[in-house]
């Protein structure tokens, strides 16, 4: 029987297991000092073996915070099979270009080429659809019938990562990113970037289950409704946040 450690094993390992190849690739860049668009080749591939971990981890995560009745433990695991299969895929074909010396994304110099580009968007909606997935399996299979404000943050978060994160992802789908080095650590550039944008949608995952706890806190020095309109703040600022660094990356790039 499916119990919630099989699922939280898959994902906890596969994390570790990015983390390892993060490991190896940075050990690995201090020898290849081949460049592209003037970034390093295997800086691409290191920061979508962090994100991918801290995807999966997170996801591990809220199974745990949520609170569920068995019949949802089996989704689990398929939805940590979908996390895990969707990401290796675009993890081995961005480091498998990085160590060609050649782009993964936007990448249409022939026909093979442009098909694997396609089929990078293909799992990346499928990765930020299991977000959704998981979000239902939380929502349909909890354990009572009461809806508390971590419930709301979590089955928010879930949601808020698939909408923001693939809306963000077409557009940067259709706008690449000027070439260069950029902000120190993130890379992104203050004008015409999505990359900002859609940082946020991907991290809603995060952020918005985090306000969720902080906000629950209150009630014990404020009144009852205080976490949940505090709640509602946090999230409101958030998409609009995620908004304005939208407009304004496609408003330059117009």
């Amino acid at each position: 029987m499916t119990s919630l450690k099989d699922a939280q094993q898959v994902l906890l390992m596969y994390g570790l297991m990015m983390g390892v190849g993060m490991v190896v690739a940075w050990g690995w860049s201090h020898f290849d000092r081949r460049t592209f668009r003037g970034v390093g080749v295997w800086v691409k591939p290191l920061k979508f073996m962090s994100a991918t971990a801290l995807f999966a981890m997170t996801s591990a995560g809220l199974m745990q915070m949520a609170e569920v009745t068995p019949a949802a433990l089996p989704w689990f695991y398929w939805i940590a099979v979908l996390i895990v299969s969707t990401s290796t895929f675009e993890v081995a074909y961005i480091s498998l270009q990085a160590s060609l010396g050649q782009a993964s994304h936007y990448n249409t110099s022939d026909a093979l080429h442009a098909a694997m580009a396609a089929l990078m968007g293909i799992m990346a909606v499928c990765l930020t659809a299991s977000q959704v997935w998981l979000a239902w399996v939380i929502w349909a299979h909890r354990s009572g019938p009461a809806v508390s404000l971590t419930l709301i943050a979590i089955v928010t978060g879930l949601m808020l990562t698939f909408v923001l994160a693939t809306v963000s992802g077409f557009m940067l789908g259709a706008r690449q990113p000027a070439p260069g080095k950029g902000l120190p650590l993130v890379g992104w550039h203050v004008q015409g970037d999505v990359r900002p944008a859609h940082f946020l949608g991907v991290h809603a995952q995060q952020f918005i289950p985090a306000f969720g706890l902080i906000a629950s806190w209150l009630p014990a020095y404020f009144p009852a409704k205080a976490g949940y309109v505090v709640f509602i703040v946090l999230t409101t600022s958030y998409v609009l946040a995620w908004w304005r660094l939208s407009a304004t990356a496609l408003q330059v790039r117009s």
